[in-house]
């Protein structure tokens, strides 16, 4: 029987638009850390279909906890360290970075 997803993260990203085509490169050669993770279920990246608005990057999870463990992981650094470096940079630079992002989370009511 396939274990319940319970809960669920939505990462909304705002990229700009000259980091579209990179941020879009980042998620197709993914380093794929999460995939590992216990408790985790699946993902999906949503492009929206108007230009400017966000990028919606669903997780699906076991629970909250397995969430949380991997958040705080060194599987997550991995998986984000790409665009960590284009943020680090941007900063360095003294350049407004090319991107923001924002996590809610949200337990499963109904199906």
């Amino acid at each position: 029987m396939e274990k319940e997803k319970n809960f669920v993260a939505i990462n909304t990203i705002d990229a700009e638009l000259e980091y579209i085509e990179r941020f879009e490169m980042l998620f197709k050669s993914r380093a794929r850390a999460i995939d590992t993770m216990e408790g985790f279920h699946s993902m999906q990246v949503l492009k929206p279909t108007l230009p400017g608005e966000s990028y919606l990057i669903v997780s699906f999870w076991e629970s909250e906890e397995h969430f949380r463990n991997w958040s705080n992981s060194p599987e997550f650094l991995e998986g984000h360290k790409r665009g960590f470096a284009d943020l680090s940079k941007a900063r360095s630079e003294g350049k407004k970075p090319p991107m923001h992002s924002q996590f809610r989370t949200y337990t499963v009511l109904a199906r």
